[in-house]
């Protein structure tokens, strides 16, 4: 699946990964590829993302959003 993290100012992570674990309003949660359509509030935490080959990203986010739909994964982040 695609994984786009962009803040108001630049983008900080776009590639293919096969997870990524988002700090959600709700409590944190997992997105993995082929996941229902989602739209999502986030809170301050972290961001792990784990790529194709394993290796393993993380980005320290105030809040945002999230939405998933057809392998896409979009990250608006502060």
């Amino acid at each position: 699946m695609t994984i786009d993290i962009i803040t108001p100012t630049t983008k900080l992570f776009s590639s293919n990964a096969k997870l990524i674990n988002l700090p959600g309003s709700k409590g944190s949660f997992e997105i993995l590829e082929n996941h229902a359509p989602i739209v999502a509030t986030l809170v301050a935490g972290t961001v792990i993302v784990v790529d194709n080959e394993d290796q393993r990203n993380s980005f320290e986010i105030s809040g945002g959003v999230v939405e998933q739909s057809d392998n896409k994964v979009i990250v608006l982040v502060e």
